[in-house]
């Protein structure tokens, strides 16, 4: 299981590659997975918002971490997974949580309680109920897709539960950060691409981003730079991904991101689950026009 300390480096958050039926697209999922796994990735991220979590059942995410510990057997060093649990009800995300522990993950993502917009407490007795299970708990703030934003005294009281190993911060800045780096806390994982080389700047131990599935070891430099303390190197390095992190995220993610995935042949098709749709035609022709293919 991981714990503070192994909250450090790049987490990608995967997708769920689906067949034009919609189905689960096994066989991309496993040449995908190979590509990452080579990596010097830190952790993978199933069931996160890439992963469309709202529309793949528990059967599937169970299916994803099976076929992701057999595209990992015989490696030297297994890559930790992490497996989002959180909901907006607090009941189903302990049982999913406890699901999780029984599938070998080595931590949870759970998500702020999302639509209902609960009070300070509420999140923190949601929170507190979670980190009971015993299986370690990232946090994820996302304000722009829960409704409800955490305060950072809030947030402190939530790193400070036995349990509870870090956060993703996707608070869309670097505010929350500063505060808790102010306060003294657990580790804090960029969440918000745009935002990673200013996170590190920060003090953010690194980042779970969607965007590191493409050009990973582009990413994967960029930490490393900062975290030797070379913070103008790190910012060169990164100056040369803000294209792709701003066409990735131009339309709702993972729509853009399958999308490249599948013109790069790694996935057999760009298909989602409704209510998620295709990319328009504009955006493809950027794509096309502006990333490696």
């Amino acid at each position: 299981m991981l714990n503070e300390r192994d909250l450090k480096g790049i987490f990608v958050p995967v997708v769920t590659p689906f067949l034009p039926n919609a189905e689960l697209d096994m066989d991309s999922y496993r040449n995908y997975l190979g590509k990452l796994v080579e990596q010097e990735i830190q952790g993978l991220v199933i069931n996160g918002t890439t992963g469309e979590a709202p529309t793949v059942s528990w059967e599937e995410v169970a299916a994803l971490v099976h076929t992701t510990r057999e595209c990992m057997a015989g490696r030297p060093n297994a890559i930790p997974i992490v497996i989002g649990t959180g909901t907006n009800d607090t009941v189903s995300t302990v049982k999913r949580t406890e699901m999780a522990g029984q599938l070998g993950a080595d931590a949870v993502l759970v998500v702020t309680p999302y639509y209902s917009r609960p009070s300070q407490e509420g999140i923190l007795e949601h929170f507190r109920r979670v980190a009971q299970v015993g299986v370690p708990v990232i946090a994820y703030e996302v304000p722009s897709r829960t409704g409800v934003r955490i305060t950072a005294d809030s947030m402190k009281r939530i790193m400070d539960l036995n349990g509870v190993i870090g956060l993703k911060d996707s608070s869309g800045g670097t505010g929350l950060l500063s505060e808790l780096t102010r306060l003294g806390t657990k580790p804090v994982l960029c969440g918000e691409d745009l935002y990673f080389h200013a996170m590190l700047s920060q003090g953010a131990s690194g980042g779970i981003l969607a965007s590191a599935n493409v050009n990973t070891s582009a990413f994967i430099q960029v930490y490393r730079l900062a975290s030797e303390g070379d913070l103008n190197g790190a910012r060169t390095h990164f100056d040369l991904l803000v294209p792709l992190i701003q066409r990735l995220f131009q339309e709702s993610n993972p729509s853009p991101l399958k999308w490249l995935l599948a013109r790069q042949g790694i996935l057999s098709s760009d298909t989602l689950r409704l209510p998620m749709g295709p990319i328009t035609k504009a955006l493809q022709l950027e794509l096309e026009r502006t990333l490696p293919l």
